[in-house]
């Protein structure tokens, strides 16, 4: 039997993770990083229909995620702490154990996860520990899993950008920026081959929730009212369409000009992190707010052609899911290895 290898991605927006796995194709799915807690399980309230949301326990409450989580929230909107310390965080736990429970397995042979570049080095083998062993879920089940890898979150889009463009053996031989610009941080990493050169990769606090505070606050002045819907303004910006107020449209394409800053202000951060910038061989953007950074990366970058990702929502947890199956590879007969550079941490593709 083949090992059952998954991956998950606990982001700030967004909680990403495989699905379903059938040959070469990987099946991902999301739900917002949003989990509102309870004393009592939702399952045994009675009000209104169903909707696609799972409840689990961590210590003595119950917490509720999924696709539908907005029909179970009120006026407060929950999120992960953002701090660095919100690995700790009962909430970060729930996501994860939430997001097993969709993949619908008893038992994962390798899950890995991801985590933000800055953090790589000190939580590491924290959250490897947080996600093995056994975890409950909903309706008494209980998913086991033996072991966990976690990376730097911007080496799954590098994995996924090579496995899709076929150029795997290319990347062997050349060093590449791959950027992941996310909702909470903008991650940049640099590799040679397959692995991380810790010294010219970083992160820095500055994503997609910067722009949409930014945003919202002006929206807030404008209608004379607070104003925090912030998936329904993530949505307007990616889709370039108006939000609907009072049942009518409201452009916001006007507060474009506040996202360049803090766009800037990120890209200046990686600059001054990479070093010689026209030594690569590839440059690669990925993450979910990659169409919110995109130009302040061309601008800084202006003689590459930025490499996108298909889906760069799931490029990430889909470059995990391909790491990990080669990581087992070697377990059922046959892998790549990948030679250590100078200067260089062991990568995640065996």
């Amino acid at each position: 039997m083949q090992p059952v290898v998954r991956a998950v991605d606990v982001g700030f927006g967004y909680t990403k993770y495989v699905r379903h796995v059938d040959g070469n194709v990987i099946t991902c799915n999301h739900f917002p990083s949003v989990a509102e807690a309870s004393i009592i399980d939702p399952a045994e309230r009675s009000w209104g229909g169903p909707r696609d949301t799972i409840a689990v326990r961590v210590d003595k409450m119950f917490y509720e995620a999924g696709p539908d989580i907005d029909l179970a929230l009120g006026n407060f909107r929950p999120q992960l702490p953002r701090t660095d310390d919100y690995l700790r965080s009962p909430e970060y736990l729930a996501l994860m154990r939430i997001a097993m429970d969709y993949m619908q397995v008893d038992t994962i042979d390798l899950l890995v996860v991801g985590l933000p570049v800055h953090l790589y080095a000190a939580k590491k083998s924290a959250l490897e520990r947080l996600a093995t062993g056994e975890h409950p879920v909903s309706k008494g089940r209980t998913v086991r899993v033996k072991k966990a890898l976690a990376v730097a979150q911007p080496q799954g889009a590098l994995v996924s950008f090579a496995a899709n463009a076929g150029r795997l053996g290319r990347l062997r031989q050349c060093e590449s920026l791959i950027i992941d610009a996310g909702s909470r941080t903008f991650d940049w990493l640099v590799t040679r081959g397959m692995r991380l050169v810790t010294s010219r990769s970083h992160s820095v606090n500055r994503g997609v929730h910067n722009m949409l505070m930014a945003i919202a606050d002006e929206i807030s002045l404008d209608i004379g009212e607070p104003f925090r819907d912030m998936e329904a303004l993530d949505h307007a910006l990616r889709k370039q369409r108006p939000l609907r107020l009072w049942g009518k449209p409201y452009m916001v394409e006007k507060y474009r000009p506040l996202i360049e800053p803090i766009a800037y202000d990120a890209v200046q951060s990686m600059l001054a992190s990479i070093g010689h910038k026209e030594r690569f061989e590839l440059v690669v953007i990925a993450g979910g707010g990659s169409p919110l950074f995109k130009k302040a990366v061309h601008e800084a970058l202006p003689l590459y052609r930025l490499d996108e990702v298909s889906e760069p929502m799931y490029a990430n947890v889909r470059g995990y899911q391909i790491a990990g199956q080669a990581k087992l590879a070697p377990k059922v007969g046959a892998a790549p290895t990948v030679e250590a550079s100078p200067g260089t941490e062991p990568g995640v593709v065996a």
